[in-house]
């Protein structure tokens, strides 16, 4: 744990990607806020577009949500399509690389399942 904390405040420092762990660069890709969340809901909705992310991720803010998408298509994690139509439409999906967290976010969502059960708030989650 210690060996991926230093890892993050490397990259935090301005550490250049070689010199860092290769899971500290993704531990700190994932552990933004709303990210995780963010993938999942792209795994379970497939191409979508932006309204329709900001609606579903509840408490988001629009700054938020264009900062998390634009991070995560510089990881190449999700690509962007644009559309040159009036008004402009652009849609957000997982690319090949993103869909490899498919299977880890599974694993979490079963988890939360188990520790957490039914509650009022599940409804809110997709699945």
């Amino acid at each position: 744990m210690l060996l991926v904390t230093r890892g993050i405040e490397r990259v935090r420092q301005g550490a250049s990607e070689d010199q860092v762990c290769p899971l500290s660069r993704l531990m700190t890709v994932l552990s933004g806020p709303w990210t995780l969340y963010l993938i999942w809901v792209l795994s379970q909705q497939g191409a979508t577009r932006f309204g329709v992310l900001r609606q579903e991720i509840s408490g988001i803010s629009t700054k938020m949500l264009t900062e998390r998408l634009r991070m995560l298509e510089r990881e190449g994690i999700i690509q962007r399509h644009y559309q040159a139509t009036i008004p402009p439409q652009v849609s957000y999906d997982l690319t090949d690389k993103g869909a490899e967290l498919i299977a880890i976010l599974g694993d979490l969502y079963s988890l939360a399942e188990r520790w957490y059960g039914e509650s009022s708030e599940a409804a809110h989650c997709l699945n």
